[in-house]
């Protein structure tokens, strides 16, 4: 495909068959569902921020209630969003995978319209703790995760802690254990420590979307698109952190966890771990590194290699869903 690559991983001297067959299905060799995937991903809707609220249900846990959007049936697909977004972030995927899958956005502790119980961590140990808690209540025994940004260091700590509730894992542009926190979060955990991040940064770009969108701003630092992240996008991801003195104070313990390097002593378990795993990187990213894609790749035990979209910034997954359900197809018939 013009403008992207795609890259194996280099570290097995003779490639392993089901790589070669999956790097296959992505150099065009169509089965019948994939073929059916691509005619419909050219009419599938995107859920506008009135739809989506609209969708938006509450699970009761012990975490609190745990707010999140599902779209489709069948075996579960769980979507892990970045920060500080929510689960809007999936909205167009989830509307070109729900055919397939049950596909489940929910919102972290701390983040978007999660209803946080008292006194509760937002660290990304007990993040884990409560998508356990999540799935057992909506009776979901294994699931597809798809993740970005600080979400795939969850989805990487469920996956060295509890590989039996995870079938494949699909990641973009996300920490490792070698880059977490990446230098970019510094100034964030820094005002967040003061109790600043919120007003200072989601505030101003709340306020002027305009900001929101320059180079100064979440725009000109995530998203390739100069459109991107749209006015609907700008309120619904910060106006629940913005709402009231808890909510921020939420919103800053979350990005204060971020300090700590929570995938240290994660390897061997990844290593360990026999679920297909598929890494799709926007390597114009201006938090995390370009060699953090290869990192991981050599990470997984097995890694079905990179896909490397060179204009792409950290949340591209939000401007090419498109993108987020190809590979997802591909990887899902690889886990079946």
């Amino acid at each position: 495909m013009k403008g992207e690559t795609l890259l194996p991983a280099a570290r097995r001297a003779a490639p392993d068959p089901r790589r070669r067959r999956f790097l296959a299905l992505a150099a065009g060799a169509c089965a019948a569902g994939l073929a059916g995937w691509t005619h419909a991903s050219a009419t599938a809707p995107t859920l506008d921020a009135a739809a989506f609220h609209a969708a938006r249900r509450y699970t009761r846990t012990a975490f609190g209630d745990i707010a999140r959007v599902e779209r489709g049936s069948g075996p579960a697909a769980l979507f892990l969003h970045g920060f500080p977004l929510n689960g809007f972030q999936w909205r167009g995927a989830l509307e070109r995978l729900a055919p397939y899958r049950r596909c489940i956005a929910p919102d972290f502790l701390g983040m978007g319209y999660t209803r946080v119980a008292e006194g509760q961590s937002c660290a990304p140990a007990a993040q884990v703790e409560m998508l356990l808690a999540l799935l057992d209540a909506l009776g979901v025994e294994r699931a597809d995760v798809v993740a970005s940004d600080s979400g795939g260091a969850v989805a990487q700590l469920l996956v060295a802690r509890h590989p039996e509730r995870v079938r494949s894992l699909l990641l973009t542009n996300c920490d490792t254990a070698q880059d977490s926190p990446p230098p970019a979060m510094r100034p964030v955990i820094a005002l967040a420590k003061q109790g600043r991040f919120v007003d200072d940064w989601l505030g101003r770009w709340r306020r002027g979307h305009a900001l929101a969108r320059s180079a100064e701003g979440i725009g000109g630092m995530c998203y390739a698109d100069p459109a991107h992240p749209t006015d609907e996008a700008i309120d619904t991801y910060f106006a629940p952190l913005l709402a009231s003195p808890r909510s921020r104070a939420l919103a800053h313990a979350y990005a204060i966890a971020l300090e700590t390097n929570v995938l240290a002593g994660s390897g061997p378990a990844l290593a360990r771990s026999r679920l297909p795993v598929r890494i799709v990187w926007g390597d114009a990213d201006t938090i995390f590194s370009a060699a953090d894609a290869g990192f991981l790749d050599r990470a997984f035990g097995r890694s079905l290699g990179v896909r490397r979209l060179p204009e792409s910034k950290l949340f591209w997954p939000e401007e090419r869903p498109d993108v987020i359900a190809e590979e997802a197809c591909k990887l899902w018939r690889e886990a079946a």
